[in-house]
């Protein structure tokens, strides 16, 4: 099997493990609450914020400066193993 098929097994077995304990959980938990008609009611009565229009973004930089810190993990420890 080559380096390239052993890493993209490794990814996918990681990104599926991930799926199943973080989003599967949260997702039974917030149906069982009811958080999900609070989330409808939320969107339908949503209000609109003056002033602050640019607070997206901050949002949008925080997600992509996690994601970011996770992929430099995971090449960080990869390149770790290649060296032994």
């Amino acid at each position: 099997m080559s380096a390239v098929m052993k890493f993209w097994g490794r990814a996918v077995a990681v990104l599926t493990g991930a799926v199943f304990a973080l989003v599967v959980p949260a997702h039974a938990w917030a149906a069982s609450k009811g958080v999900d008609t609070v989330a409808v009611e939320a969107a339908k009565y949503r209000r609109r914020r003056g002033g602050f229009g640019f607070l997206p973004i901050f949002g949008g930089v925080c997600c992509l400066l996690v994601v970011g810190g996770i992929v430099l993990a995971f090449v960080l420890i990869s390149r770790n193993r290649r060296r032994r």
